[in-house]
């Protein structure tokens, strides 16, 4: 009986770390209310405004890409786990990165992602301004499902895919224009889809940056950004290279306009 007394004691005290752990995961840098969005961002475009009209013409106008191969670059760009992030950011850095080969620097995005995504979904949730294909007629690049739970304003998979670039080039300096282009695009890809307005797009991108400034005095970010960096140091000097040829493909897109005459060829 004692030992059974003493394992079922063993079972609780893991359940226990294992839940300590779990929150410790869900934090981010940031206190929760430490950064006020509401005040940061620009209201969301409302029916009046000519932001409001000009997020309809650009939706419109975009449905032309449908097909393309700027629109499989927007399809691919829609999923969100940190593998995925990886991969759509390994050309514009230059090697092939993985949860495997940089777990520092994914646990270094994984955390500072949930203080910029928290500020996204205050917003939105504040805002509840309607996705572009609920006011337009036009083909979208995901199941419309998928997206029909949550708001436009501002685009949590831009804040997402500029918290990736923006540290990454503060990682790697000397590959900032890549990757801060390679983020741009990536935001891009939300209105190529049909599910963002530019304006969220923009939302999304200040709404990172703020918070990403917000949060770089922690030291805990500091010491986790000082081991992410020599990670990635080490990786660019050992690490393979993404295949050429599908980097060259991913570069011409990055540079393609999305809006007026050249969102067309």
């Amino acid at each position: 009986m004692g030992l059974i007394r003493l394992s079922a004691l063993s079972v609780v005290l893991l359940a226990g770390v294992v839940a300590v752990r779990a929150q410790a995961e869900r934090q981010g840098y940031l206190a929760p209310g430490a950064l006020d969005i509401l005040a940061i961002l620009p209201p969301a475009p409302v029916k009046g405004d000519p932001r409001y009209e000009a997020d309809r013409r650009i939706f419109r106008g975009t449905r032309a890409l449908v097909g393309t191969p700027r629109w499989d670059l927007a399809t691919g760009d829609v999923p969100t786990g940190q593998a995925d992030l990886m991969r759509d950011f390994s050309c514009a850095l230059g090697v092939t990165m993985t949860p495997e080969n940089a777990p520092r620097t994914e646990a270094l995005v994984a955390r500072a992602r949930i203080d910029t995504g928290r500020g996204t979904n205050v917003a939105k949730g504040y805002y509840k301004r309607s996705r572009p294909f609920l006011i337009d007629k036009g083909a979208i690049c995901q199941p419309a499902k998928d997206v029909l739970d949550s708001y436009d304003y501002p685009s949590g998979h831009t804040t997402l895919g500029w918290t990736w670039a923006m540290l990454l080039a503060e990682l790697a300096p000397d590959r900032a224009t890549q990757l801060l282009a390679r983020g741009r695009a990536y935001g891009e890809s939300r209105i190529v889809c049909g599910v963002h307005n530019a304006s969220a797009v923009e939302g999304g991108r200040l709404s990172a940056t703020a918070t990403l400034a917000a949060l770089s005095s922690s030291p805990q970010f500091q010491a986790d950004f000082a081991a992410a960096r020599a990670e990635l140091a080490a990786l660019r000097g050992t690490g393979a290279a993404p295949d050429a040829g599908m980097c060259a493909r991913e570069a011409s897109l990055v540079a393609q306009p999305i809006f007026g005459p050249a969102q067309r060829r």
